[in-house]
């Protein structure tokens, strides 16, 4: 099992240098007794795994007392496994600290907003910034590495489990103190910095000194500055990394051979193109399909479980997923549908056909006790391997055998949708204004996209953009001048640049620029100035203080808004009308931009909508508007298809997916059935088939078509 050290930097093309394609499950040995562990052995060797994970919440048992110590059990684990060719991945256990640290050291636990502090009895409570908390988990994570420095069947490491998904924040008296001291650094330890870049003349919110600097308590009783809440958010983002990093470093210490990932939860609060990401080997994703599909309701399974990928991807490149859904979930307050029989395997080819190059079914078997005793396993509580079984092994077989075609591949992108930037992200939330985040504008490209079969995803400026011939910028507020000259080459040499609405339109201490938007560099680079801008409503949906209006404890809406305040605004494109939504913006054009599409009622009627200038080989599209889903196929039509782009497989049937791996030698296209029914997959396909789930011409329900072309 090799896994080289990754020296090259993150980028979305990266795949992780191995030449094992790990399958497997996570594993609690821990969750039964010992005359399991055998038999669990041969069966994991007879799928065809060769790899499980755990230890991720055994702190208690390997620490049952400060600077007690046993780690027998996982011994006895690592031992049977690796007998039988099973290799383990271990993890820190710091997501849940033992009862007598959390007793004997309360100043580690997390505050909330209410001043609150957590309870033992779940996870995530310890707070990551608190330096007490530091400590205990550097002495475990040195301890439990030292003592598995030489086991030749430990293999790599996870950090923690999950970090931020449970919660990210904190506000208790460490928390603030911690915050203070990173504000402290920010600002070279001079306040007149930290008051400018956070406004401190608006509503007398300077400050004197550090000590007096508080957190951020939204609607106490009014909303806070956005630079204040965008620099706790910055702060909680580089406590999560330092206490990562703690342990990164003792790991590499300890044994240099290992491997290290971090396994992704809800991505919260955690900025993947700083030391985060770049001080792992790769990144990880834990991927619960049906789960984010009900979450997000966006319509149909692939399009969800597409986009959550996609979007890991972006991060830092190839991943592997720790925790696929194998069955049923549910903790106490929810539950999630169950996969139907062929779908978990369709589940985990959809991971690899989008970047895993590793997956992991959660979990071996359902615990017997505890918050998730419903969440089912490949294995069921009575012990029986029944189907979910035989589809994990099917997919080991499977995907072992191919691994070699597989492995040193990156996901083809045509369309690259700007993404992975901590700042944006996060700049929205604070003044947010009602109007559709970043990433929630970028879905509607995105899903157009996926639809149409077109190789679409997201990717950051900083990437190489060579292999795009489209980039759409999705209302960025900020705007780093140091990408501009980077993307301008791009589009010289034949690149599509499509900024939108509001992009540029703050600076990094999340002010309001002093000039026009989009700013002087994108002006430049678009030939466009805004002039002035306003909101419009969501289409059909009451506006006012939050996307679809607001509503009652009882989900009752209860601001309408009369006719005559919807006040609609239309413009054309190509040779269709459409409804715009969110926002306007009145535009002037300069230096060669011209009118791509104009607006057709009200004041604005004949002004410019959407413009273009060529510069070079390439072209610049401005959008002063948000997209809307009725305006994909106009949109494609005049700024996707006339850059090159067409579909890797044209007249997808409703339920069809299509993505492709490739490298400088091989190209692997996945054609993926989500749905339970047969599906025709349309004509013209050629290539050495992989695996084949076809009858005469029809996809099977679930099934999955691997081509190598």
């Amino acid at each position: 099992m090799k896994f080289n050290r990754n020296d090259r930097p993150i980028s979305v093309w990266r795949p992780i240098d191995t030449d094992t394609f790990l399958v497997g499950a996570p594993h609690y040995p821990e969750h039964v007794d010992d005359s399991f562990l055998e038999r669990d052995a041969e069966r994991m060797k007879a799928a065809g795994f060769n790899i499980v994970r755990m230890a991720e919440f055994a702190w208690h048992i390997m620490e049952p007392r400060e600077n007690t110590y046993d780690f027998s059990l996982f011994d006895r684990a690592i031992e049977v496994l690796g007998k039988h060719g099973i290799k383990t991945i271990l993890c820190t256990p710091t997501a849940t600290p033992p009862r007598w640290l959390t007793q004997h050291y309360p100043e580690v636990l997390r505050t909330d907003v209410r001043g609150r502090p957590a309870s033992h009895g779940s996870r995530q409570h310890a707070d990551t910034s608190s330096p007490v908390y530091r400590t205990h988990s550097q002495r475990i994570t040195r301890v439990m590495s030292e003592h598995y420095r030489d086991n030749p069947h430990v293999v790599g490491w996870q950090t923690d489990n999950e970090l931020n998904t449970s919660t990210s924040l904190s506000y208790s008296e460490v928390t603030r103190r911690e915050f203070q001291k990173f504000l402290e650094d920010r600002y070279d330890n001079d306040i007149a910095k930290l008051n400018f870049a956070w406004g401190g003349d608006f509503w007398a919110t300077a400050y004197d000194n550090f000590d007096q600097v508080v957190l951020p308590l939204d609607n106490a009783p009014v909303s806070c500055s956005p630079g204040h809440v965008l620099d706790y958010h910055r702060f909680l983002a580089f406590a999560t990394a330092r206490f990562q990093s703690d342990q990164i470093e003792i790991l590499r210490e300890v044994n240099p051979e290992w491997f290290i990932f971090h396994n992704l939860g809800r991505m919260t609060d955690i900025d993947f193109r700083g030391p985060f990401s770049r001080e792992l080997d790769f990144n990880a994703y834990d991927f619960y399909p049906l789960l984010h599909d009900e979450m997000q309701r966006l319509g149909g399974p692939g399009l969800v479980h597409s986009q959550h990928l996609d979007v890991a991807r972006s991060h830092s490149g190839n991943f592997i997923v720790p925790e696929q859904q194998s069955g049923f979930g549910s903790q106490p307050p929810f539950s999630t549908l169950t996969p139907e029989p062929g779908e978990m395997r369709r589940m985990a080819y959809s991971s690899v056909s989008r970047g895993a190059d590793g997956v992991m079914f959660f979990r071996w078997r359902p615990a017997h006790f505890g918050a998730e005793i419903y969440w089912m396993g490949v294995i069921d509580h009575d012990d029986i391997p029944r189907r979910r079984y035989d589809e994990a092994k099917q997919f080991a077989g499977e995907v072992t055998a191919m691994k070699d075609k597989l492995l040193g591949t990156h996901v083809r992108m045509d369309v690259g949708i700007a993404g992975a930037d901590f700042d944006n992200e996060e700049a929205h939330k604070t003044y947010a204004m009602g109007l559709p985040s970043p990433h929630d504008d970028a879905l509607i490209l995105h899903s157009h996209c996926y639809r149409r079969g077109i190789a679409a995803g997201f990717i950051h400026p900083e990437d190489d953009l060579s292999p795009l011939k489209v980039l759409y910028v999705p209302h960025w507020l900020i705007w780093r001048e140091e990408w501009t000259a980077k993307l301008e080459a791009w589009v010289r040499a034949g690149g599509t640049l499509i900024l939108s609405a509001r992009t540029g339109s703050r600076d990094i201490n999340n002010h309001v620029i002093h000039d026009p938007a989009p700013g002087k560099p994108l002006t430049a680079l678009a030939g466009v100035t805004v002039e002035e801008f306003g909101r419009l409503t969501p289409p059909d949906a009451d506006g006012l203080f939050a996307l679809g209006g607001m509503y009652d404890t009882n989900g009752k809406r209860v601001v309408k808004q009369t006719e005559s305040s919807r006040r609609k605004y239309r413009f054309r494109l190509g040779n269709q009308e459409f409804t715009a939504a969110h926002m306007y913006e009145h535009l002037s054009l300069s230096d060669g931009a011209e009118p791509a599409g104009e607006w057709s009622n009200r004041w604005l009627e004949g002004q410019p909508v959407i413009s273009r200038r060529a510069v070079g080989e390439g072209q610049v599209i401005y959008v002063g508007t948000y997209l809307t889903e009725d305006m994909m196929p106009a949109f494609e039509d005049q700024f996707i298809a006339p850059a090159g782009v067409t579909p890797m497989l044209e007249d997808l049937p409703e339920g069809m997916e299509v993505s492709m791996r490739q490298s400088d030698d091989r190209r692997l296209l996945f054609v993926l059935n989500t749905t339970s029914e047969p599906l025709d997959v349309p004509a013209g396909l050629e290539g050495s088939a992989l695996i084949d789930d076809r009858k005469g011409n029809a996809l099977q329900g679930y099934g999955v078509l691997v081509l190598e072309l």
